[in-house]
């Protein structure tokens, strides 16, 4: 399986530049020394410590105090027409998805990741129709093969109207797709980019969110504006959901609502 795409060390890094606190206000705010809290940020668990600095830091301490114990390892259900694709980017991974209607073939790209070869092998392989390419947010790691995707499948390629990706259709929030029987809805869910949108799948053959950088296993990706807005978005239109829908992140591995609602730091 693919590990977490977090520690317990850059899930305190995150809070601690959402709320834009330094170490020297951290440890005033916290009362945990200066020292520790450069420890712990260095990957050093003392659970003591990230306990307390986790709730100055409006963090859960039982769920950090489980990250930094190696204690957290999701798990979903397989989804055989769900495929999560995992490509290399200048030294990190990050994911992709291909959506089908194991009926009528009808599919959806979610993302590109940084190489089409494996993505394409799952379009042939399946005899697959992609109605679309759709793009959580405008990140060059998630949309690296989009040219190569776009010209070998002569698919359109949607991005949202708040963060437009060059050659692409727009949509906004709230508009509806579809991949064969499955529905997509768009949500807005910004913070790590000004129009990072999940999708939701809806219907009764299955229940998922691709989240992109909204929402990790374990964590949520950077924050780089209005960290309580940022995270107010994730909690109304991912966690949500109901507990079994199926988190597929843009890094790390699947997880649940349910899971996330249980065992996520921020929530």
């Amino acid at each position: 399986m693919i590990p977490l795409e977090d520690t317990f060390a850059d899930v305190l890094g995150k809070a601690m530049k959402g709320l834009q606190l330094g170490e020297e206000e951290t440890s005033a705010k916290s009362g945990v020394p200066e020292d520790s809290i450069r420890a712990l940020l260095r990957g050093e668990f003392e659970e003591n410590s990230a306990r307390q600095l986790a709730v100055s830091l409006g963090l859960r301490a039982d769920a950090l105090a489980k990250l930094g114990r190696g204690e957290y390892t999701p798990t979903t259900s397989s989804a055989p027409n769900l495929v999560q694709v995992t490509t290399d980017y200048r030294g990190m991974t990050v994911n992709a998805y291909v959506l089908w209607d194991r009926e009528n073939r009808g599919a959806a790209i979610f993302d590109t990741g940084a190489d089409a070869a494996p993505i394409l092998e799952i379009v042939d392989r399946e005899n697959l129709e992609v109605g679309g390419i759709f793009l959580t947010h405008s990140h060059a790691d998630h949309i690296d093969a989009l040219s190569v995707l776009k010209k070998e499948l002569d698919a359109e390629a949607w991005s949202s109207e708040q963060e437009r990706v060059a050659d692409t259709q727009c949509f906004r929030p709230g508009d509806l797709f579809n991949a064969g029987r499955h529905f997509i809805r768009t949500r807005l869910t910004p913070g790590h980019s000004p129009g990072g949108t999940t999708f939701v799948i809806e219907g009764q053959l299955l229940s998922a969110a691709i989240t992109g950088d909204a929402l990790f296993a374990g964590s949520i990706g950077g924050v780089r504006s209005n960290y309580a807005a940022a995270l107010s978005a994730i909690r109304h239109e991912i966690l949500s959901l109901p507990d079994k829908t199926i988190v597929c992140p843009g890094h790390g591995p699947m997880s649940t609502v349910g899971q996330e609602k249980e065992n996520n730091p921020f929530f």
